[in-house]
């Protein structure tokens, strides 16, 4: 796997029971998952011969991330190695633009867009709809609200092109919830879709996930499942797909419009450890070495994840004491990550047959373990 963070660390975990060997590049021996990996090369992914040195030996090479440059994953095929995603679905994840182009091609409901120039251009793409705000977003490099701008004029929309990328342009949608449809697609096509999941921001960065939707309407519900499939059909996607849903109202009854797509484990299936059948991390390890896909249904009749961000951390013994002590069926995921404010370092899954309840235990687990609940 190439990237060091908590979703290889993740994965690895979930490669133990099958005796998977797992190796990792990573950019530092501290990175969340070199500290439990056994086979570390540490290096600069976006170097190509450290890329083919760390590749030999290895039967497939996935990710945690998608920013290997897309002409070192194309030469890693040339060289017959078993790249999963392969570049032609991953350049979909990497690239906004090209992601839009293709989702339009196959006839994807999105918001409307399109790359614009310079300011000038954003406020005429603004005067094409119904005006501003718009968001603009780089057409790569981009994450947890990285990369994403809401413009309210012209004069504000200068600072997303001193990044020296195109810029994609966005309507800003007034949508009642944002959705996402997790599934998983193996070489030989065999895909299965996981519950369709609410997801919570609180300043770009996911919050809390809910599985599944609440109140979501049941034909709107396979809906979302059937077109992230169609997606990952179409773009050839092996392992792991989130697609991520804006829930609109028009006139005519809801619908979902596709946001993101990102092509490996993801935050809104953390939830899937403790509350799912079969884990999103063990799905995409059977996907991309092409074994069975597992049982994507739900244990529970609700899951709630909810991150642990960044904060104070005087004593985490002390915090574990406090929370598992409240609640002997809470889950405690944490990275092994340096604290830094807003960042992620873990997450807790709770679940049960009362909602309310269940987004209460996590939503105390994870402001205790940040240190913004004393109590």
């Amino acid at each position: 796997m190439v990237g060091g963070g908590q979703l290889a660390r993740m994965t690895h975990e979930a490669g133990i029971p099958l005796g998977v060997k797992f190796k990792l590049l990573s950019d530092t021996p501290m990175d969340s998952a070199a500290q439990v990996v056994g086979d570390v090369v540490v290096g600069d992914y976006r170097d190509l011969e450290t890329l083919r040195s760390f590749a030999q030996g290895c039967d497939v090479i996935t990710f945690d991330h998608e920013h290997v440059p897309m002409e070192h994953l194309r030469a890693l095929e040339a060289d017959g190695i078993a790249v999963r995603p392969g570049s032609r679905a991953l350049v979909h994840a990497q690239d906004k633009g090209v992601m839009r182009a293709r989702l339009d091609a196959i006839g994807v409901p999105c918001p409307r867009h399109r790359i614009v120039a310079d300011p000038a251009d954003v406020a005429r793409f603004a005067a094409e709809g119904d005006g501003f705000p718009v968001v603009l977003k780089t057409v790569r490099g981009g994450y947890d609200g990285k990369g994403v701008w809401v413009v309210r004029d012209e004069a504000g929309a200068a600072e997303p092109f001193r990044a020296g990328v195109p810029v994609l342009a966005e309507e800003k949608l007034p949508f009642v919830r944002e959705l996402v449809a997790n599934v998983v697609r193996s070489p030989h096509g065999q895909a299965v879709a996981y519950p369709v999941v609410e997801s919570i921001q609180v300043d770009g960065v996911c919050d809390t996930v809910i599985a599944p939707a609440p109140d979501l309407d049941p034909e709107l519900s396979t809906h979302a499942q059937q077109l992230a499939l169609r997606i990952a059909e179409e773009l050839d996607v092996t392992g792991y797909l989130a697609v991520e849903l804006f829930e609109v109202q028009p006139p005519d009854g809801p619908a979902v419009l596709v946001n993101e797509l990102a092509m490996r484990p993801h935050n809104s299936g953390h939830w899937t450890q403790d509350g799912a059948v079969t884990s999103q991390f063990a799905n995409h390890v059977r996907a991309v070495l092409d074994l069975p896909l597992g049982d994507p249904r739900p244990r529970a009749r609700w899951t709630v994840m909810a991150n642990v961000l960044g904060g104070d951390y005087p004593d985490m013994y002390g915090a574990y004491l406090h929370c598992m002590a409240r609640d002997p069926g809470l889950k405690i995921h944490m990275y092994g990550k340096d604290v830094k404010p807003g960042r992620k370092v873990g997450h807790v899954n709770t679940y049960g047959d009362d909602l309310a309840d269940v987004r209460e235990r996590a939503s105390h687990a994870a402001g205790y373990l940040r240190g913004t609940i004393t109590e």
